[in-house]
């Protein structure tokens, strides 16, 4: 039977030399696989460049219920990219992205909020002329909030600590290492709160913004099952340094 849906790339994988297997994060069917063949053929209908990372598209599916591998009909970018592919400093945090959305998100059943939270997130940063060095921060601690372990903004004068494991301000410092002084958490719960549109106000120079890229990442290993190790933000703090 055949469905429309939307859908996000999330990885591609060769299976032959024609051939791959594409993990796409749909707005009707959550994670799915779909084999996909000929993409390397001069005139394949669907196309390599088509399946970059968080590439946005529209599609026309064959789903069955039970089966680890689905079939595509149809399948076009939706909207077109305007500048992600061609910005040096917006696609490598876009790879970066794509691969911490890779190993945090688990919805085998559709999801319509982080869907469309990613969907629009995505579709704003392309057509921003204004690039913020923030937003990557700021991106994957909203989506905090729809996976189920948002940081609470709530804090007293006396709490001097905030506490990675537990999500809030804390009095004393914690008996662990995973937690931030107050005035690191304080830019933490800013890029939380403030709107895409807005995060070039808060300034953040270079150390501290790996600081707190370093802080997120152990935020997200602590709070998401098997998340693992993140590489690309290596070369993310070397592009945006």
């Amino acid at each position: 039977m055949l469905h429309k849906t939307r859908g996000i790339v999330l990885k591609t994988t060769l299976y032959s030399e024609n051939s791959v297997v594409v993990q796409i994060f749909t707005a009707k069917f959550g994670i799915q696989s779909y084999m996909i063949n000929g993409v390397k053929k001069p005139k394949a209908k669907i196309r390599m460049n088509m399946l970059q990372a968080l590439h946005l598209v529209d599609m026309v599916v064959y789903h069955k219920a039970n089966t680890s591998i689905q079939r595509i009909a149809e399948l076009r970018p939706s909207p077109v990219f305007r500048t992600i592919p061609y910005d040096i400093i917006k696609s490598t945090i876009i790879i970066f992205l794509n691969e911490v959305l890779y190993k945090s998100i688990r919805q085998q059943n559709a999801d319509e909020n982080i869907f469309d939270y990613i969907f629009n997130a995505v579709c704003w940063f392309d057509e921003t002329d204004q690039v913020s060095a923030n937003f990557h921060l700021a991106f994957l601690l909203k989506l905090s909030r729809f996976l189920g372990f948002a940081p609470s903004t709530q804090t007293k004068s006396d709490q001097s600590y905030f506490d990675l494991q537990e999500g809030e301000f804390k009095s004393l410092t914690p008996v662990h290492p995973y937690f931030m002084e107050k005035s690191i958490a304080e830019l933490f719960i800013s890029l939380f709160i403030t709107p895409f549109e807005k995060l070039n106000e808060i300034k953040i120079d270079n150390t501290t913004r790996r600081l707190i890229l370093d802080k997120i990442l152990i935020y997200y290993t602590l709070h998401t099952a098997s998340f693992g190790e993140i590489k690309s933000h290596q070369v993310l703090e070397e592009i945006l340094s």
